[in-house]
């Protein structure tokens, strides 16, 4: 346990910070799986579309240090893979 007062408040910072984080890569997951989902059942309009809001997710993360700017550009460059993919194959 902290002892000091500015390590009590850095504690207090982190717990918030850490919420925070959680629930964006919350949201990151969830956009990330409805755009695979979408790829899979076939569905190309649907996938772009929340490919869309994914990307903008992804790189607000990105901007911010919840994840690496790379590990954003990483995983947007896999998703857009995925659906030119399906697009060459309908």
């Amino acid at each position: 346990m902290p002892n000091t007062a500015s390590a009590k408040k850095r504690l207090r910072q982190d717990e918030v910070k850490k919420a925070r984080n959680r629930a964006i890569k919350s949201v990151i997951r969830k956009r990330v799986r409805t755009v695979r989902e979408a790829v899979e059942a076939g569905d190309i309009a649907k996938a772009d579309a929340e490919f869309i809001l994914a990307a903008k997710q992804l790189d607000r993360a990105g901007a911010r240090n919840v994840i690496h700017r790379n590990a954003a550009a990483r995983k947007k460059s896999r998703l857009q893979k995925l659906i030119k993919g399906a697009k060459a194959a309908s």
